[in-house]
């Protein structure tokens, strides 16, 4: 799928290098690497090698969104861990929302990956988007202002939506959720309980059908939905931090947080 609309300001993705540990991020449906930023910069002050890739049709106009399928989104998770793999010996991913289902598909084709990280992942329901499914026949919906507690907190995101991509995100989310005792990687996954676009059901629902050995839910009582951008955001990178710390030991693989960049 080829973008015919240039990328917004302060949408872009960003690469920052680090030492040999790789963490892969991805924003969710309509976002940008911009709600990503925050955690991003924290990580990788940390000494990790950070990615933060923008999904195919994001980051640019509506109707670059509208021509996407899941599959364009998924090969822009796919380039980005190739990206990572090619310079890193240890790779973690670090995913919101949709990106949440983006990390647990990348967790099923890619066994090699170290550990997965998931913010309020949908993995098996949006009401509100199931509801526009059901009733709307508009090309385009309006959608209102991000679910984030912090009201000072602004995410560069579109007006409008694409009926035609809520019904790709659901398709796509189908798909993930049958297949999810395929995952075995280690898994953090960090949780809303109020969330009013992904319920945290969603969370659970991950949690008991995945067969990972190794895996932990932290809650996020101060942040919605867009919870990167949110009061818990430092919550975020110390659970991420400790996590990534806790599966490298147990690799025998300790890296120096502090590696020449």
């Amino acid at each position: 799928m080829k973008e015919q609309y240039k990328v917004m300001d302060g949408a872009e993705s960003f690469f920052i290098k680090g030492n040999e540990v790789g963490i892969l991020i991805s924003h969710g449906f309509m976002g940008t690497p911009q709600s990503m930023e925050y955690i991003g910069h924290r990580l990788a002050e940390q000494g990790y090698t950070v990615y933060a890739t923008r999904l195919k049709g994001h980051g640019t106009h509506h109707y670059d969104l509208e021509k996407c399928t899941y599959k364009d989104w998924v090969a822009s998770i796919e380039e980005g861990y190739k990206k990572l793999k090619a310079q890193c010996s240890k790779v973690f991913m670090l995913g919101q929302s949709m990106g949440g289902t983006l990390t647990a598909n990348l967790a099923l084709t890619h066994k090699d990956i170290d550990g997965i990280m998931l913010i309020n992942p949908a993995i098996n329901s949006i009401p509100e988007m199931e509801h526009l499914d059901q009733t709307v026949n508009d090309r385009f919906v309006e959608e209102g202002r991000p679910d984030i507690h912090n009201e000072e907190a602004v995410e560069i995101t579109y007006t409008h939506a694409p009926m035609k991509s809520i019904r790709e995100l659901l398709s796509f989310i189908k798909v993930v959720s049958f297949k999810l005792s395929g995952i075995e990687a280690p898994l953090l996954c960090l949780t809303s309980p109020e969330d009013h676009v992904v319920p945290a059901s969603n969370s659970t629902y991950l949690l008991n059908h995945v067969s990972s050995q190794d895996k932990k839910q932290v809650m996020l009582p101060n942040s919605y939905h867009v919870a990167s951008m949110d009061f818990d955001q430092d919550t975020i990178v110390k659970q991420c931090t400790s996590f990534i710390e806790s599966n490298l030991q147990k690799f025998n693989n300790v890296i120096p947080l502090r590696a020449a960049k």
